[in-house]
C-alpha cells in the first residue's frame, strides 16, 4: 500500500473516531488528523503518547478497544516514520490498556514488535522485552505449574541478558536512558518480589527510584505498595544494613507517603531498626503486633530481624564512641544490647563476619577494640551530632597547637 493511501486510511479512522468520541475529538484525533494531513511526525508522536498514556482516553465499543484501532490504523502503518524507542513506548502504553480486558493480545501484540528487533535497535528492544515481561509476570495467576516455572526461567534470561548490555551501553540522550532502564529495573524488581529473595528486591527497587523517583503514566508501578515492599524487604533482607538509605537516600515522597497511610507504623519500625534503638523497637512491635501477624515477611523472618536489630544497636553504640575511645567490654555491651554476657562473642563474630565493623576481640579480658565501623547514611539528628564531635576535634586539635607554638617560643 502506498504512503498516500496509508495516510488517507489513518486521518479518516481520526475523522471517524472524533466523531463517535467528541470529548475526545479537540484534545487528540483532530490534532492526531492535523498532523497526519501536515505530515508532521513528532509532533504526532508526542500527543499520541500522550493519549496513550492516560487509560482515561480508552474507549471500548462494538468497534473495539479505541488504544488498539489507533495502534493498527496510525502507529503500525507508519513504523519507519516513530523513533525507536518512542514507537515501543507507544506500543507498551496500548498493550498495557488491552491487558487489562484481554492479556493474551496484550502479550502478542509486544511479542510481534519485539520480533521486528534489527529495525527497532538496542535500546527500544531492550524496553520493549521489559514490558512484555511485566505482562507475563502479570499473567502467572493464571498459568499452570510447568508454564509458570517456564515463563519465570525466560523472564530471568532476559534481566540478565539486557543487565549485561545496559552495563555496556551508552545511551547518550539521559530521559531514554532513564526511561529504559526504568523498565527494565521495574521487570527485575517485580521479578524478584515475586522468586525472591528480599535483598535482590531491595537493590533492584533501589535502583529503579534512581531512575524512576515519581510516578510516571507509562509506569504500572504502585508506589504506596511499593513503599511497603521496599521497607519490608529492608528489615528481612539478608546483608541490608544501611537502612538509611531508605529513610533518608529514597524519594522522600515515598516515605511521606507512607507515613500517613495505614502502614505508617513500617516507617516507625524500620527508623527503630536503623537507628538500633532496642527500646522503640519492642515497643513498635507490642504497640502494632496485629498488623505484623498480617505481613508475613515479618513474622517468618522475625529471627532475622532481631539479629540485625541487635547489630545495627551495636554499630550504634561503637558510632557513639570517639574513635581514640573504642574499646568496648563485653559486660557493656551485654547491658546496651539487652543479652546475656556469653552471647556477647556471637553477636560480635556476627558483626565482624558481614563487615559491619573491624577489630579485634581479647577472650582474655573480655573487651572488642574496634578500628573501623560500616559507613551509613545519617539523619539529621546523627548529622548535628556528628558535627558537634568534629567541632571538639577541632577545637582539641586547636589547642596542642597553641601548646606545640608555646614550646617552640620557649625553646627559641
Amino acid at each position: 500500500m502506498s504512503s498516500s493511501n496509508k495516510e488517507a486510511l489513518a486521518i479518516e479512522h481520526c475523522e471517524r473516531m472524533a466523531q463517535r468520541h467528541p470529548d475526545l475529538a479537540a484534545d487528540y484525533y483532530q490534532p492526531f488528523q492535523q498532523y497526519l494531513e501536515t505530515k508532521r511526525w513528532h509532533q504526532l508522536t508526542l500527543k499520541i503518547l500522550e493519549f496513550v498514556e492516560d487509560r482515561k482516553n480508552v474507549r471500548i465499543d462494538e468497534q473495539g478497544h479505541s488504544f488498539l484501532t489507533l495502534y493498527d490504523q496510525v502507529v503500525r502503518p507508519f513504523d519507519a516514520k516513530w523513533h525507536p524507542l518512542s514507537w515501543a513506548r507507544i506500543a507498551a502504553a496500548v498493550a498495557g490498556a488491552l491487558a487489562e480486558h484481554d492479556l493474551t493480545a496484550a502479550k502478542a501484540l509486544l511479542e510481534d514488535l519485539i520480533a521486528q528487533k534489527e529495525t527497532l535497535g538496542t535500546v527500544a528492544t531492550i524496553y520493549a522485552q521489559s514490558k512484555h515481561s511485566l505482562l507475563c509476570l502479570q499473567s502467572l495467576p493464571l498459568a499452570a505449574e510447568g508454564e509458570r516455572s517456564t515463563a519465570l526461567d525466560a523472564i530471568l534470561s532476559v534481566i540478565r541478558s539486557n543487565s549485561a548490555v545496559l552495563n555496556e551501553l551508552l545511551i547518550s540522550d539521559p530521559f531514554d536512558q532513564a526511561i529504559v532502564n526504568a523498565a527494565h529495573l521495574e521487570q527485575a524488581m517485580m521479578y524478584y518480589k515475586i522468586v525472591g529473595p528480599a535483598e535482590a528486591f531491595y537493590e533492584q527497587a533501589i535502583q529503579f527510584l534512581h531512575y524512576a523517583p515519581t510516578p510516571s503514566p507509562a509506569s504500572s508501578v504502585n508506589y504506596h505498595q511499593l513503599a511497603v515492599d521496599l521497607c519490608l524487604a529492608a528489615l528481612t533482607a539478608d546483608g541490608v544494613y544501611n537502612l538509611g538509605q531508605v529513610l533518608e537516600s529514597a524519594p522522600k515522597p515515598l516515605i511521606l507517603s507512607l507515613r500517613d497511610s495505614p502502614e505508617g507504623w513500617l516507617v516507625d519500625l524500620l527508623q527503630a531498626c536503623a537507628d538500633g534503638d532496642l527500646t522503640q523497637f519492642q515497643q513498635l512491635t507490642k504497640q502494632h503486633a496485629d498488623a505484623i501477624q498480617h505481613q508475613p515477611a515479618l513474622v517468618h523472618r522475625a529471627t532475622a530481624v532481631h539479629e540485625k536489630l541487635t547489630l545495627l544497636a551495636l554499630v550504634k553504640m561503637v558510632f557513639s564512641k570517639p574513635a581514640h575511645e573504642r574499646t568496648l567490654s563485653f559486660a557493656e555491651m551485654a547491658g546496651q544490647l539487652m543479652v546475656a554476657e556469653d552471647q556477647v562473642e556471637w553477636i560480635l563474630m556476627r558483626a565482624l563476619s558481614v563487615k559491619l565493623i573491624k577489630g579485634s576481640i581479647d577472650q582474655v579480658n573480655q573487651t572488642l577494640q574496634v578500628t573501623w565501623v560500616l559507613p551509613r547514611v545519617l539523619n539529621q539528628e546523627q548529622l548535628v551530632s556528628l558535627a558537634g564531635r568534629y567541632g571538639e576535634w577541632a577545637a582539641k586539635v586547636g589547642r596542642i597547637q597553641e601548646k606545640i607554638q608555646d614550646q617552640t617560643v620557649t625553646f627559641a
